[in-house]
């Protein structure tokens, strides 16, 4: 598996790859991986003959007063994970090599990406799509992995690439979780033993909202309620949104009428944590 950090590099590589008539599997990560970004590299792998995976933490996505700086980062374990793994290669620029100057040029996420994980943290979303754009640029034509952990990502991105007519599948993975409900996540590894503890009422909000609603519940007021309830009884837990979408058009519904998703987002002492589960309506 070759190693890159330069952005020539990589788009050679992908572009080497398809010459040579290899479907291209592209993972995008922040690194410190866990089980979750490897099922995604597993299923580019099962899908496509050449695999590359980027890691790099994004600064054009955290605010001033998140956690950029003290955001975990292991590289060396990174590629060795990815290597076991089988992808081919990664792709692991520094800021000043997928940056030489501060883009002028940034990509608006729309309306979808000014509510919920938008709202909370303003200019999130443009960032994510500025980075993912270019990521998009260097590997090519190509399948993309993202898992559904983040869905409100996964919508922003998907919109991005149907209205820029990108040459790119976007390709949905399941949240992978600890045995007891929690979602991987990088930033799990923020929490104490007594938040980690905590931090399973952000999943069994959702699996209650789910449970009722295959019970026959659709008022989507009550559904919030009911999550809110549960997250709001963890003493360690500091409710930031609760909601309802859509799982087409990722508006806010208020009933469930057909397919939708229950996201939640909360701070477990100081991490925020986010997380979501698809909802069976009628």
């Amino acid at each position: 598996m070759e190693v890159v950090k330069d952005r020539r590099s990589f788009r050679e590589a992908c572009q080497l790859a398809r010459a040579d008539g290899k479907e291209v599997g592209f993972v995008p990560t922040m690194g410190f991986l866990h089980e979750g970004h490897l099922s995604l590299v597993a299923r580019a792998r099962q899908d496509t003959a050449f695999v590359p995976v980027s890691i790099f933490v994004n600064p054009l996505q955290f605010g001033p007063s998140e956690d950029l700086a003290s955001y975990p980062r292991d590289l060396d374990r990174d590629v060795e994970l990815c290597e076991k793994e089988g992808a081919d290669l990664v792709f692991a620029p520094e800021p000043d090599e997928m940056y030489p100057a501060r883009p002028e040029v940034t990509i608006d996420p729309g309306p979808l990406g000014e509510r919920l994980e938008g709202a909370s943290r303003p200019g999130h979303f443009r960032g994510v799509c500025t980075v993912v754009a270019k990521l998009f640029g260097l590997a090519g034509p190509c399948r993309s992995y993202f898992g559904e952990k983040d869905a409100q990502q996964l919508a922003v991105i998907r919109r991005m690439v149907a209205d820029l007519e990108l040459p790119v599948e976007v390709v949905a993975c399941p949240t992978v979780r600890e045995p007891d409900g929690l979602a991987m996540s990088s930033r799990n590894t923020y929490l104490s033993g007594e938040e980690r503890r905590a931090a399973t009422c952000l999943y069994e909000a959702l699996a209650r909202a789910a449970w009722l609603v295959e019970g026959g519940e659709r008022d989507v007021l009550t559904l919030k309620a009911e999550m809110a309830k549960r997250i709001g009884a963890e003493a360690l837990a500091r409710v930031d949104y609760v909601a309802v979408v859509d799982e087409e058009t990722f508006q806010e519904v208020d009933v469930v009428r057909g397919p939708a998703r229950a996201l939640v987002a909360a701070r477990i002492g100081t991490t925020r944590l986010i997380d979501n589960l698809a909802l069976k309506g009628d």
